[in-house]
């Protein structure tokens, strides 16, 4: 597959979504937020950029992430290099009909974070697995698409 067809298969994820999105914190505390994504391509398409921002009631950041997705020709791998929360990684992601998988480190387990869309509705879970314990759901997000967005090419400097 040559990297255009590759992140043709995410171009649904393009444009600007928001909705509820709630989960569990560390201490085992529970939090809801409006969750907004941003989502564009970069480099001719070679990239998919996305910024995650979550809001408080009281209208204040909550949450905020960055990625970058990428199609490696060669390995015929995708892979995203996040930052969050301090944190930053660079992950597998594997890529299906219907949305993408990826699983990053979470302590003595791992969380595996499933994303679908069905033609309306842009859905993630999140879910902590550790040996020994029942796997645990920790985050939902459910998105809808608000529209087009020219982020992140608008705006370039000129010279």
């Amino acid at each position: 597959m040559t990297r255009q067809q590759a992140m043709a298969r995410l171009q649904w994820m393009h444009g600007v979504w928001s909705g509820p999105a709630s989960g569990t914190n560390p201490d085992r505390s529970r939090y809801a937020i409006t969750q907004t994504e941003r989502i564009g391509p970069m480099l001719g398409g070679d990239i998919l950029v996305v910024e995650g921002r979550g809001y408080r009631d009281d209208g204040s950041t909550g949450f905020n992430a960055f990625a970058a997705i990428s199609f490696n020709e060669d390995s015929q791998t995708y892979e995203m290099r996040a930052y969050a929360m301090g944190n930053a990684g660079t992950f597998p992601l594997t890529v299906n009909d219907h949305g993408y998988v990826w699983q990053i480190p979470a302590g003595p387990g791992y969380v595996t974070y499933t994303s679908t869309f069905d033609g309306r509705t842009f859905r993630e879970v999140g879910v902590f697995s550790m040996q020994g314990i029942p796997p645990q759901q920790m985050f939902e997000m459910n998105l809808t698409r608000r529209g087009d967005t020219d982020w992140p090419g608008a705006g370039a400097v000129q010279p």
